[in-house]
């Protein structure tokens, strides 16, 4: 007993010893994390990877799953580049006799208010509208208005637009007042704004109607604007497409056939560049849903996920839960490993400068702009945030010249997110100095 003692006792104090001495030579980065005052009560999760070395070189929680946000957008990204071409499919039509039958493709940028497509399906539809009889079908259309787990209460909030097989003006009301005098578009709408007597900071949209209500002090504002997304259906996609074509359309419940013919809208790259800087959820949802125009008339967010899920992504170290396109269901979860695996997947597919020109990048472009300043940008990356949220991933170049591939996921905090992206950025330009 007294020698079993003896070695017990010689032996926690050896664990003593090398606890103590692993301690004092704890990784510089695992001590940035583990000190921050900002992440201790919340959950990190945080894979690093060297491209020249090829192999993971910092892991922190990076096989736990994490609620993405916004950094679903990359999967969608990879989506669209493996599937769509360098033309976005706007329409599919069919001529029959005196009769031109069309079907939505989903693509976001017909009419849209920033004007980021072209003219070419509207002046398409204008050519035929006093030759043929004009028919609107949305049988490819198959989805729900939301995607599943979103948020209902975020309805009237501009980046929680609807989804829908043919969207019209961005599926947003755009109303804008300048010196009192109040525009809008599209002026489908000009009737269905209400004023109300009491004050209030934004307009409101009645949940189950396209009912405005806009409070009275926000007539008299010398600037003010405001995006809604308006409640979508095929009765208002009909009368949209009646008030800007001026002319008839019908509607059909006609499949597409297969010797549909196709119109081509605008350039892809410019609109996935636009998805991924400014994290436009309207563009992700619909990009997402072009894909499965693409594959197969399709339009389902579903069909697309597991047909992208079971083609190409089938070598992620875990197997990702995706539910739609841009990140705002709280369903999704991906972990920080499979992110950067994914992000290594399109480095070697894809050059480095059409890649790192498509991300958000910083000191200069997209929503970490006014983040990582230098004179050379150095973090190439999509964010990700919600309340109690906060990612970022991507590429980084540090000052030796290295590459690096990261995924830093930051979950379940209850401070403010600016708190949080600070201390990301804190870590990162660590990461960039000393690496």
């Amino acid at each position: 007993m007294r020698k079993l003692l003896i070695f017990s006792l010689l032996s926690l104090i050896g664990w003593s010893c090398k606890t103590t001495k692993n301690f004092s030579k704890k990784n510089p980065l695992a001590q940035l994390i583990d000190t921050s005052a900002v992440l201790k009560n919340s959950f990190t999760g945080f894979s690093l990877y060297d491209l020249e070395k090829n192999r993971t070189v910092f892991d922190r929680n990076s096989e736990r799953y994490f609620t993405p946000a916004s950094n679903t957008k990359i999967f969608t990204l990879y989506a669209s580049l493996k599937t769509l071409g360098d033309s976005i499919p706007a329409l599919r039509y069919k001529i029959n006799g005196d009769s031109l039958f069309f079907w939505g493709t989903a693509d976001p940028t017909f009419l849209h208010p920033d004007n980021i497509g072209t003219t070419r399906v509207l002046d398409f539809l204008n050519k035929n509208k006093t030759s043929k009889r004009l028919y609107f079908s949305d049988a490819n259309f198959t989805n729900e208005f939301f995607g599943s787990g979103w948020m209902w209460d975020d309805y009237n909030d501009y980046y929680s637009p609807e989804v829908s097989p043919l969207p019209l003006y961005g599926n947003i009301l755009r109303i804008k007042v300048q010196n009192t005098e109040i525009t809008i578009q599209p002026e489908i709408f000009k009737n269905s704004i209400y004023l109300k007597k009491e004050n209030g900071s934004q307009i409101k949209r009645t949940v189950s109607d396209n009912q405005f209500l806009m409070p009275q002090n926000l007539t008299q504002k010398e600037k003010y604007e405001q995006d809604i997304p308006y409640k979508t259906s095929t009765a208002l996609t009909q009368q949209l497409l009646i008030d800007t074509l001026r002319r008839n359309v019908n509607l059909s419940q006609m499949a597409v056939p297969k010797d549909a013919q196709t119109i081509y809208s605008t350039k892809t790259e410019p609109i996935l560049r636009k998805m991924m800087q400014e994290s436009d959820n309207l563009l992700a949802e619909h990009l997402l849903l072009l894909c499965g125009a693409t594959l197969r008339d399709s339009l389902n967010t579903s069909f697309v996920i597991n047909t992208i899920t079971e083609k190409y992504l089938q070598d992620l170290p875990d197997a990702p839960v995706w539910v739609d396109g841009s990140g705002i269901s709280r369903y999704n979860m991906f972990t920080p490993r499979s992110v950067v695996k994914l992000l290594q997947k399109m480095y070697a597919e894809i050059p480095q400068e059409r890649l790192f020109s498509l991300m958000a990048i910083g000191g200069q472009a997209g929503t970490i702009g006014n983040l990582y300043k230098a004179d050379k940008p150095y973090v190439f990356a999509k964010s990700g945030s919600m309340s109690g949220v906060y990612n970022l991933s991507g590429y980084l170049t540090t000052k030796k010249g290295k590459t690096l591939i990261f995924s830093l996921m930051n979950n379940n905090f209850n401070r403010s997110t600016s708190s949080v992206r600070k201390e990301v950025e804190r870590i990162l330009n660590w990461v960039h100095e000393n690496y």
